[in-house]
Parts: structure tokens; sequence; C-alpha cells
């Protein structure tokens, strides 16, 4: 506990601290760049100890050469430290200026370095703790074993109990927490959503589903429709009452029963005989962004039904990491049950039959149809937005695009099959339409993030690189894959159109999708700035 810090992990600290000063997808707040800088540093040393502990056996270091490369370090790693820390201010200012955010102030830097160096001397002193009682099994231990399987015996245990407490204790609990704060945010209701008055949303009058089953999200979604006057006054024309149904976690005892319930809701409100039924595969609490219904009703004057239904009150982190079979399960129960009563109407009655998924819920949908084809083949037109960096049909077309087409922007010939980055780049698409849009920001680390960001250089980060992605981040092993992850955590802080931010680019999607008759560029501007305002 009392000895002096390693030489060569003071070395590759200082190396790690510089780096993690290099820009990521997004900007950083002062604090969570401290946070990282601490952390970075502390993988830096605990790598450079282990390597001069393995250098050190074969090659002790003498006193005078330790003493050299002291006085080495101590006059470069503070010049080196000051550079960094001047980059990489430049570096987030530039990068907030790429998206449109305001810049950090400059006494940001102070504090920043208080909490670098605050949360590595934690680290460090929980690792010479760890450290501490390896060495107290080993003494114990070696009253029986010899030296060496002593000490290894000692670190076996500590390692047994330092997860144990890691996994059982601290994250039992911050899943626990986050479970009980989900239930109670889940059974209260947003600011201004009242009870429907109209039949026509479930939870109404007349519905089969009752307003306190919904859930916070799901009282949201149905009572956040437009009212016929504002659809009527966009439109230029009388409009529809359009149709909001969902179900939530308390409406039926099983999936299946509420996957049926939403579609009795259907029938009982004539959803089957509107001009679009749009399924929707809402995120891990069952929120809906209003702005991708909202822009369905305004492009059909109302002559809509939407549906969705709840899988979880969790936030997608937490249902993402703890069974996304739940979102499969659902998204399966009620694309399959609107689709076998969609398919049983006669051809030429069917209404379009779209679907939409946003973050945690386009993995859903794609589970649920397993193939490019099947996605394709399913709907009169499918919307991705933010897909998650585990989507199996999403890594599938991005690993087999046409050669000389950007990751960021893949072309896959032979399907109907759009991304775009820009959702301006959908408005001027030529040939038949597409029947799948995958919208996905060049800066959003949902999309990017990936195990092998480790060890090998992402194809983001190779040759033209997307909008916004600033030429100034570079891949480095380890810090990389740590820096995206923490870009993560602030990825929908960030304005629309970066970052996990998509709002009203679904406006350009459903118009390359299933654009009404008549419908033009300047509707889908006017909309966009109406949803916007």
């Amino acid at each position: 506990m009392r000895s002096g810090l390693s030489i060569t992990g003071a070395a590759f600290a200082a190396v790690f601290y510089c780096l993690a000063f290099t820009p990521s997808l997004l900007p950083r707040a002062w604090f969570l760049q401290g946070v990282i800088a601490g952390i970075t540093a502390a993988m830096g040393y605990a790598l450079g100890t282990a390597i001069g502990a393995l250098i050190r056996l074969r090659h002790p270091f003498g006193d005078r050469t330790v003493r050299i490369a002291w006085r080495i370090l101590i006059a470069l790693v503070p010049l080196l430290v000051v550079v960094f820390l001047w980059l990489g201010t430049r570096w987030q200012r530039e990068l907030r200026g790429r998206l449109g955010m305001e810049p950090a102030q400059e006494y940001d830097v102070a504090r920043t370095v208080g909490a670098s160096l605050l949360t590595f001397g934690l680290l460090l002193l929980i690792a010479r703790s760890l450290r501490l009682a390896t060495h107290g099994f080993a003494l114990v231990f070696r009253r029986i074993v010899p030296d060496r399987a002593a000490y290894c015996a000692g670190t076996v245990v500590v390692a047994v109990l330092s997860y144990g407490a890691f996994d059982g204790l601290l994250m039992a609990q911050v899943f626990t927490m986050a479970d009980r704060s989900a239930a109670v945010i889940n059974s209260g209701t947003g600011n201004g959503v009242l009870v429907p008055a109209s039949s026509l949303r479930s939870g109404g009058p007349r519905s089969l589903i009752a307003w306190d089953s919904l859930g916070r999200q799901g009282r949201s979604f149905v009572a956040g429709a437009p009212t016929q006057a504002e659809l009527s006054e966009f439109a230029g024309r009388p409009a529809a009452e359009p149709i909001r149904l969902y179900a939530g976690l308390t409406s039926a005892r099983t999936l299946t029963e509420r996957a049926d319930l939403v579609v009795r809701e259907m029938d009982r409100t004539g959803a089957f005989d509107r001009a679009v039924i749009a399924v929707i595969t809402p995120t891990g609490t069952g929120w809906v962004d209003n702005k991708v219904p909202r822009s369905l009703e305004y492009m059909y004057a109302g002559d809509t039904a939407l549906v969705s239904m709840q899988y979880s009150y969790l936030p997608s982190w937490a249902a993402f990491l703890g069974d996304r079979s739940e979102v499969v399960d659902a998204a399966g129960a009620l694309v399959g049950a609107v689709r076998e009563r969609w398919a049983a109407m006669p051809e030429h009655d069917r209404p379009k039959l779209l679907l939409f998924g946003e973050s945690l819920g386009t993995y859903g949908l794609e589970k649920t149809f397993g193939t490019a084809e099947n996605l394709a083949d399913g709907s009169d037109g499918a919307l991705l937005l933010g897909p998650t960096f585990a989507n199996p049909v999403h890594r599938q077309l991005t690993r087999d695009r046409a050669e000389d087409s950007p990751v960021w922007d893949p072309v896959y010939p032979g399907l109907p099959v759009e991304f775009a980055e820009n959702a301006a780049g959908l408005r001027d698409l030529t040939g038949a339409p597409p029947k799948v849009v995958y919208l996905q920001n060049a800066t959003d680390p949902v999309v990017w993030w990936s195990w092998d960001l480790l060890w090998k250089k992402p194809e983001w980060l190779t040759g033209e690189r997307g909008p916004d992605v600033t030429p100034d981040m570079h891949w480095y092993p380890g810090i990389t894959f740590w820096q995206t992850t923490c870009d993560l955590v602030f990825a929908i802080k960030v304005p629309t159109g970066h970052g996990h931010v998509y709002k009203s680019e679904t406006v350009d999607g459903w118009a390359a999708l299933v654009p009404p008759p008549g419908w033009t560029v300047s509707d889908t501007l006017r909309l966009r700035a109406l949803l916007d305002g």
C-alpha cells in the first residue's frame, strides 16, 4: 500500500492518459472526460506494471536505471499532458461545432484534470487493496504449500471474491435499482396526458384495454395523436381521426394474449379499413418517439391505424443486457398476429402494412424475420432507425455491401434495401421505391460499437468517413473501444441528426417507402419543419 509507483506503469499511464483526450464520435462533458481519462490511465498503469514485472523476471532494473527513467518521465510527462490538454480542448471544440453544440467553458479543463486524478487515485487504491488481500491469503496458504502456489491460490481466491462482489452485489444492486425505478416510472402518467375521449384509442370509451394497464409510455402514445383540425390544416382537406392502439404489460397475462387483444382492438376500431396500418416495436421502456406516428398521421391526413405493445418497462440498455429475447418475442407476437389478420383479407382490400423499429426495436424486427429477404417481403415497407450493433441482418447487409460503397452508407445490390446516413439522401432516389429503409447516423455509437474495436481498426475509420466524424479521430487498440463505449452513455444528449437522435428524419423514411399520392419533397420539408417546431 505504501510502495511507490512502478516506472513502467507510470510511463504507460502517462501515454494512455494523453490518448484519452483524443476525440471519438461524440463530444464529452468535462466530468465524463475526466472519468474516462482516469480510468484509461489506470488501464495503462496496469498494463505497464504487468509488462515491467515480466521484464524484471529476466532483466531486473538497476537503481541507477530507475532513477534516470524517473527523471526523464518527470521532465517529459508534464509537457506532454499540457500539449494533449490543449489539443483535447481544441478537438472537443471542433467536434461540438460539427454537431451544432455550444462550446465548452475554458475552466472545464481544470475540472477535467481534477476528476481524472481523483478517478485514477481511487482505482489505484482499489487495486492495491486487492493486492494486499492477495498477499494476506498467500501468507495463510504458504503454511501448507510452496510460495508460488500460495500466491497463485491467493490470487484465485481474491479474483473469485472480487467477481462475486462485483456481480452479486454491485451489478445486482444496479439492476434491482433500475428495475424498481422503472416500475415506479411505468406506473405514472406524463404531464398533460389525459384519458382519451375518443373510442379510437386504447383506454378510451368502449376500449377492450384499460387505461391503467397501458403503462406510462402507452398512455403517452395513445394520447399524443394530433387533432383532426391540425391534420386538416396541414393537408388542406378534411382529415380522418387517427387510430392509436397499445397494450401494456398488464393488459393481458402473456405476449400472445396481448397481441391478440391488440388485433381485437383493431377490429373494434375499423383499423383494417384505413389506408395504412403501422406496427411499431418500441424501445425497452415501451416508448415510441411521438414524431414517428405523427409523421405518418400527417402524411395520410389521419387515415392511419398505429399499433404497438410493451414488452418491458426497463430502459433499453438494461433490457438489452438483461434479456434480448423479450423484444424478439414481442415483435414476433404482434407482427405475426397483425399479419395473419391482414393476410386473410382480399388482396385488393388490404391497407398498406408498415413496420417500424427504433434502437432495440430494430433488433426485435430483424430477429423476427431472420433475413433481409424476409424483412423486405414481410410488409409494404419497414423503417428501422438507429439499428444496434447486435442486429444480425444489418451486420450481414453491411458486410456484403458493394465494394465501392462506404460502411456508413452501404449499397446492397439485388434487394430493395436503402441505407441513409443523412435523411435528405432519400429525397433523390430513382427507380423502384425501397421496401426497407435504415436510418443510421455516422456518429451513432449504438450502431458502430463492437467488441473487435479492442483489437481491430473499424471500417468506419478507414477510407471515406461519414459526415460529422472528425478526421482527428484515430484508432488505438483498447482505447478507441473504451471511448466508443463511453459515447453510448450520452448518445441521446446531442442535437437531432447526430448520435442516437433521429426525430423528424422519419418523414423522409416514410416518404421513400410509401409516399401518399401527390406527395412532394416540399411536403416533406414542410412536415419536418412542423414536427421540429
